[in-house]
């Protein structure tokens, strides 16, 4: 080692010219060897045509563009947001509407069409659905197994009451609407089915970070909160599984999935959980490997492909594999560390984007439309939040705390647009509707935080 080291310090000793002589000559051998290649080169073989460049790889600039345009568009109306006091995540969606043909578009197609043209559009939805693939396994990583059972019985009932309401109010809106916004082919059965579900959504990511800006986390109402938000999603997906299993299939198809569904569901939480415990505790203050990354992945991924396979969509099987993941562990708490700010950053704001670009505010062209897009969220508010209210009472919490977890339970957000884009994507519902229930996802988050709020002031100043 003392010979090589004296032998750099000789090295630097050298005079510069040395160097820069070297320099000029390797310079002047490599042009010499480009001179007498082309002086060789006699044309292509047999006359062959130049190899031309692929399609997909034309088309990389412009998928690069359309992220970043996405990215920064979703982190300035985010950040924006903020500042009037609501969650990110509605400075995100607004930003994906924005960039559609709701606003940008009609502004100026041809911007539109150089920030997000057609052609990439394909390219950003397989972005945005392998990150709503991720977000819906993190969502199922953040499920406190163990909380859900200290407070099963409050949780439960609570929870049950805000689904079952504004399933029940959205069915009966359903039939109301049938005619004028079902689009053809589909049954009233699936229609009015979807309706319910998209009714029964509470997004349990957004409420748990408006809980946090408000500092009420570790209060008897963020707990509550918080699991009762937690079973009502693993209900509503179960609900949305089962209406994706009527919908594309005959009422025996639809029974053999729900029962492939509980067979699946059974194994994972049978036989999967367990090994995955005992995995886990070998692994217990050990950091998280790329090895380890890999086979989770592996695992989301297959996961995600039984359940498609199933017919019931690939985001519960990545839910299902999140929420079967012990939550304290070391290996949950590392993944969301290393994934989460890709899949929040990147890929749910183009998720965003591609909604947005489904979302077509001109559809709305009569007083009609909009009287209706008014109604749906009116029900819906009063489902969720009337069947929340008197649960929670019956429960014995006190008006204050029940209106709380009432707001509280209305918040939709992200999940509400998954499942809105699950349902368009099977032809369930319209353009028309589809834009409606975007309007009534954003409605209802937005209203939570500033009347939270008010609540939380009234209970602590009384």
């Amino acid at each position: 080692m003392n010979e090589i080291e004296s032998t750099f310090a000789t090295a630097r000793q050298k005079p510069n010219g040395t160097s820069t002589a070297v320099y000029l000559l390797l310079i002047f051998m490599a042009f010499g060897l480009f001179q007498a290649i082309r002086f060789l080169d006699d044309g292509p073989v047999d006359g062959a045509a130049p190899a031309r460049v692929t399609p997909g790889a034309q088309e990389l600039p412009r998928v690069l563009l359309s992220l970043i345009t996405v990215i920064v568009t979703a982190r300035l109306l985010g950040t924006a947001i903020q500042w009037v006091g609501q969650p990110r995540v509605i400075g995100e969606v607004v930003a994906g509407i924005v960039l559609g043909p709701s606003f940008l578009g009609r502004l100026s197609p041809a911007v539109t069409e150089f920030l997000l043209p057609e052609s990439s559009m394909p390219t950003l939805e397989m972005f945005a659905q392998l990150g709503v693939v991720l977000y819906m396994f993190l969502v199922g990583l953040e499920l406190n197994s163990d909380q859900l059972r200290t407070h099963a019985g409050s949780t439960v009932a609570i929870s049950h009451a805000s689904i079952l309401a504004p399933f029940l109010l959205g069915t009966l809106l359903a039939a109301g609407v049938y005619r004028a916004y079902a689009p053809p082919g589909v049954t009233f059965t699936s229609f009015s089915l979807f309706v319910g579900v998209a009714m029964s959504i509470t997004a349990f990511p957004v409420l748990a970070r408006i809980l946090t800006d408000l500092g009420i986390e570790r209060t008897s109402l963020g707990a509550v909160a918080l699991n009762c938000a937690a079973v009502d999603d693993v209900t509503a997906w179960c609900l949305l599984a089962f209406v994706v299993g009527v919908t594309q299939s005959n009422l025996l198809g639809a029974i053999m999935t729900l029962v492939l569904a509980t067979v699946y569901i059974s194994l994972m939480i049978g036989l999967v959980r367990p090994g995955l415990t005992r995995w886990l505790r070998v692994a217990t203050g050990t950091p998280l490997s790329n090895e380890s990354v890999a086979w989770i992945l592996v695992g989301v991924l297959t996961s995600s492909l039984i359940t498609e396979a199933i017919g019931i969509h690939a985001i519960f099987g990545a839910f299902l594999l999140g929420a079967i993941i012990p939550h304290e562990s070391d290996i949950a708490r590392s993944f969301r560390h290393k994934w989460e700010d890709v899949v929040s950053t990147m890929l749910i704001p183009t998720f965003f984007a591609f909604t947005g670009a489904r979302t077509d505010l001109g559809i709305l062209s009569g007083p009609f439309d909009w009287i209706i897009c008014g109604v749906f969220i009116a029900v819906a508010t009063a489902g969720k939040f009337g069947g929340t209210v008197v649960a929670a009472r019956i429960m014995g919490l006190d008006w204050n705390a029940a209106a709380s977890l009432g707001i509280l339970m209305n918040t939709r957000g992200l999940m509400e647009l998954i499942v809105l884009n699950v349902g368009l994507d099977l032809g369930v519902i319209s353009p028309a509707l589809f834009t409606m229930m975007v309007l009534m996802a954003l409605a209802t988050t937005v209203a939570t935080s500033p009347i939270l709020r008010r609540l939380v002031h009234l209970e602590r100043s009384t």
